[in-house]
């Protein structure tokens, strides 16, 4: 019998008079959480690519293994609460935040969509990295696009602003570090619309590495491309002082070719 991952293998044993017949899920499970950082009513975690952060068909989601890790941490019978107040893509690594009270989801959900009157983040501030082949000009700025999302296509889509349902997407970022292949940007975003900075960058013929959905031929670490959540600050739900995490890069990463240290006198004024 040949066994192959992914797929759910029948089989029966025969012995002293009897037949056992099972069933062996031979999915790889994922690796366990790597938490940065827990307390009463929040659960920090370093995401690894190719999990879901929530709603998966099949298979674990981020929301799935939060709720197990807390629940076999603490004895914890029955069904624990984990809420979700901001995503990240399937394909995408890197800090996340997670509720666990509903009292802290109810303060932490609206810190993702503050921002005052000149688009500054007030709420939540996250700096993501991404890799992509060629250069960005300028350097340093901002990108402003119109959104809609694609349902049949599963994806988003840069349009004008008199399109139905369109939203402005809007963001801006640094460039960090760069070789002949490869351009390391550090982006900040100033909306938080889905598959944002996949999409912008893609439309300017600069797709993450490894991002096959929005044209990317370049190949990438499997099940993840080249964009990272890199640093997450938020205000405390509870305590109400600022916290902040950071979520080192995979080692996947390195294949790229950028400097050691690259990252360390890195000015986050942007």
């Amino acid at each position: 019998m040949s066994c192959t991952a992914g797929v759910v293998v029948s089989t029966m044993f025969t012995g002293l008079g009897w037949n056992i017949v099972g069933s062996f899920d031979l999915i790889p499970k994922p690796a366990p959480l790597s938490v940065l950082y827990e307390d009463n009513h929040l659960l920090v975690i370093d995401k690894p690519a190719g999990i879901a952060t929530m709603g998966a068909e099949s298979g674990p989601t981020l929301h799935s293994m939060a709720a197990d890790y807390i629940r076999r941490k603490y004895n914890k019978p029955g069904k624990v609460f984990v809420g979700i107040v901001s995503r990240l893509d399937t394909v995408t690594t890197g800090v996340i935040v997670m509720a666990r009270t509903s009292k802290a989801a109810s303060r932490l959900t609206p810190q993702f969509a503050a921002k005052d009157s000149k688009g500054k983040t007030v709420g939540a501030d996250k700096i993501y990295l991404a890799a992509i082949p060629g250069h960005l000009e300028p350097e340093t700025g901002s990108l402003t696009d119109w959104v809609y999302k694609d349902d049949d296509a599963r994806r988003m889509r840069i349009t004008n602003a008199n399109r139905d349902q369109a939203k402005q997407a809007q963001l801006r970022y640094v460039t960090v570090a760069k070789n002949d292949q490869a351009t390391l940007l550090a982006i900040r975003l100033i909306s938080g619309r889905k598959h944002q900075i996949r999409v912008q960058l893609a439309d300017r013929g600069l797709p993450i590495f490894g991002d096959r959905k929005y044209g990317s031929k370049e190949g990438f670490a499997s099940p993840g491309i080249a964009l990272h959540s890199w640093k997450l600050s938020i205000s405390h739900p509870t305590l109400k002082d600022r916290r902040r995490w950071t979520a080192e890069l995979p080692r996947s990463w390195k294949a790229l070719g950028f400097p050691a240290g690259c990252l360390s006198g890195f000015d986050e004024q942007f």
